[in-house]
C-alpha cells in the first residue's frame, strides 16, 4: 500500500555535514593539474566552502517536497518514487529511471514537460522510482538485488501497485541496465523502450574476429574508456565496501567522487557549472550524505557483475551477441544518442532490441535529463507518436 512522503532532514545530520566540512584533511595537488589526476582541488573547495556556509538544504527539501512523493513496499522491499499524472485529456504511464551517481533529482526537469499537454491533449503519467540503496528507498541488506531484481520490482510497482496494464520505460546509465531487463523479462507489460545509453557489456564480450569495422572500432573505444576511465567501475563491482568507509565518513570525498564523473561524463566542455548549478550537485550529494546510500548504491554494480559473470559462465548461457536471436528483446525501443556518450553503430544495438528510433542529439552528456531536458522529452514524445499507441 502507498503512502505518502515528505523528505526531512534531521537538522542535526546538517550540522555534522558542516562539522565535518570544516574539519576536512586536504591532500595535496600537483601544479597545475587540472582535471588529469582526478578531482580539480580548486573547484572542489570552491563547492565544499559552498556547501558549508551558503548551500540552502530547505530550500532545496522544500523544491523536492514540491513534487509528488510516495513510498511502498514491493516484495518486501521499499520503494521510494514520484508520481505525476498527465495534466492532458488522455495520458500514457511512463517510468523514468535514473543512474549512478546521480537519483530521482536527473529527472526533476523533465517532469514538468512530459506531464504537460500537448496541443491534441496527450500527456504521460511519470513515474520516478528511486533504485533501491539509493536515496529514499529502502537499503538492500542481503545479497542478490541486481539489475534483473530491480526490474522485477518496478515492473510490479508499475502493474500490480499502481495498476497500469502497460508502460512505457525510459532509462540512462544504470537505468538503461535496468531498462533492458525490463525488456528481457517483463516484455507483455511494456508499450516500448527509450534508452540513452546500450549497456557496454554486450561490446565486451562479443567476439571480435566476427565484428563490422565500426563495431571494432567501437568496441576499442570502450576498452580505451575502461583504461582510462573506468577504475571508478572496477572497485564499485568488486571491493565496494572497502571504498565506502572513507565516503560514507568524508562529505568532501563523497563530494569529490561523485562531482568527477559529472565532470568527465557531461557535455561541460571542462567548466561543470556550464551544465550544472552547485545547488544542483550538492542536492544530489546531500540525498547520498544524508541516507547513507553511497555504499548499498556501489553494491547494485557488485551484485550486477555477479549476475552476469554466472551468465558468462552458465554453459547453457548466450551471451554472444550472435547466438543470441532467441532472447533479442522484440519491444520496439528508441535509442537517443547524446553528444558526449559513447554508443556503439545501430546495427550492434539492433543485435539486441528491435530498434525503431535512432537519434543523434546536437549537445548534451550522459545525465541527459539534467542537461537538455527538452530534447529528450521531444524524443521520448516523438517515440510515444511513432508507436501510434496513445489512448
Amino acid at each position: 500500500m502507498e503512502s505518502n512522503f515528505q523528505i526531512a532532514v534531521e537538522p542535526s545530520v546538517l550540522s555534522d555535514l558542516k562539522r565535518r566540512l570544516a574539519a576536512t584533511c586536504w591532500p595535496d595537488e600537483v601544479d597545475n593539474a587540472d582535471w588529469q589526476y582526478g578531482t580539480n582541488e580548486t573547484y572542489l573547495r570552491e563547492l565544499c566552502t559552498y556547501w558549508q556556509h551558503s548551500f540552502d538544504w530547505q530550500k532545496q527539501q522544500d523544491y523536492l517536497n514540491s513534487f509528488s512523493h510516495f513510498k511502498t513496499t514491493v516484495d518486501g522491499t521499499g520503494l521510494h518514487y514520484l508520481h505525476h499524472k498527465g495534466q492532458g485529456t488522455n495520458s500514457l504511464p511512463l517510468l523514468l529511471t535514473h543512474g549512478w551517481p546521480d537519483s530521482f533529482v536527473r529527472f526533476l526537469k523533465i517532469i514538468p514537460l512530459l506531464t504537460q499537454a500537448d496541443a491534441h491533449g496527450f500527456a504521460f503519467d511519470v513515474v520516478v522510482p528511486s533504485i533501491p540503496g539509493h536515496g529514499f528507498s529502502a537499503i538492500p541488506t542481503k545479497p542478490g538485488m541486481n539489475n534483473r531484481q530491480i526490474a522485477k520490482l518496478f515492473a510490479s510497482l508499475m502493474t500490480e501497485e499502481l495498476g497500469y496494464k502497460k508502460f512505457l520505460a525510459h532509462g540512462g546509465d544504470a537505468g538503461s541496465e535496468i531498462t533492458e531487463q525490463l525488456g528481457l523479462y517483463h516484455a507483455d507489460a511494456l508499450l516500448g523502450i527509450h534508452l540513452t545509453d546500450i549497456p557496454y557489456h554486450h561490446i565486451i564480450v562479443a567476439d571480435e574476429a566476427r565484428l563490422s569495422s565500426a563495431e571494432k572500432a567501437y568496441k576499442a573505444e570502450v576498452t580505451k574508456w575502461q583504461q582510462t576511465e573506468g577504475a571508478y567501475n572496477m572497485i564499485q563491482s568488486t571491493r565496494p565496501q572497502t571504498l565506502a568507509y572513507g565516503l560514507n565518513d568524508s562529505p568532501t570525498g563523497l563530494a569529490a567522487w561523485i562531482i568527477e564523473k559529472f565532470y568527465k561524463w557531461s557535455d561541460c566542455h571542462g567548466n561543470l557549472e556550464s551544465c550544472f548549478t552547485k545547488d544542483e550537485l550538492l542536492t544530489n550529494i546531500t540525498i547520498y550524505w544524508a541516507t547513507h546510500t553511497i555504499n548499498s548504491s556501489f553494491r547494485r554494480y557488485h551484485e550486477t557483475m555477479q549476475d552476469i559473470a554466472r551468465e558468462m559462465f552458465n554453459p547453457l548461457a548466450k551471451l554472444n551477441p550472435f547466438d543470441r536471436t532467441g532472447s533479442k528483446i522484440k519491444v520496439p525501443t528508441a535509442v537517443a544518442q547524446f553528444k558526449t556518450d559513447l554508443l556503439p553503430p545501430k546495427d550492434f544495438a539492433n543485435r539486441f532490441f528491435a530498434i525503431q528510433r535512432w537519434t543523434k542529439m546536437p549537445a548534451g552528456g550522459h545525465f541527459t535529463a539534467m542537461e537538455q531536458p527538452q530534447l529528450l522529452a521531444s524524443d521520448i514524445r516523438a517515440f510515444a507518436d511513432e508507436l501510434e499507441i496513445k489512448p
